[in-house]
């Protein structure tokens, strides 16, 4: 079974909720993202890299699930399993869970793409990120 890895923690505040109450899908997609640059970095894909390699990253795809309101003062942590290394393609799911009652209240599934800073182009990922990310995978 695919390993699943703590992404993100953080709190839902007023401001992240709209005229209805509830956390606003906007916040669902940032919260989502900060798992994924916290991903990157636990395997080397990180600042420094990116600039002394020209590397870049885009996603290409996300399907989002909503199962769970969120309101403000909730807690919630993101959870992030890979689905699929390839050499420039990389697919994740992340789950975030509301803390005091572990009810999924979202789901999405990234695809990024691994690019030349420059051309933007996709690029192999470097051997040893690919390694790691690899090595998550198979959990």
């Amino acid at each position: 079974m695919t390993q699943s890895i703590l992404t993100y923690r953080g709190a839902v505040y007023p401001w992240h909720c709209d005229h209805m109450g509830h956390m606003n899908v906007m916040w669902y997609v940032g919260k989502f993202d900060e798992g994924t640059w916290n991903l990157f970095n636990s395997v080397g894909f990180t600042r420094d890299h990116m600039r002394e390699h020209d590397a870049a990253s885009a996603g290409v795809e996300q399907n989002i699930v909503y199962k769970k309101e969120l309101i403000a003062g909730d807690t919630v942590s993101v959870h992030t399993t890979i689905l699929e290394v390839r050499d420039r393609v990389l697919r994740l799911q992340h789950e975030m869970q509301k803390n005091d009652t572990g009810e999924v209240a979202a789901v999405m599934v990234l695809t990024a793409v691994h690019l030349n800073g420059t051309s933007r182009r996709a690029t192999p990922f470097a051997a040893s990120i690919k390694a790691k990310l690899e090595e998550l995978c198979k959990g």
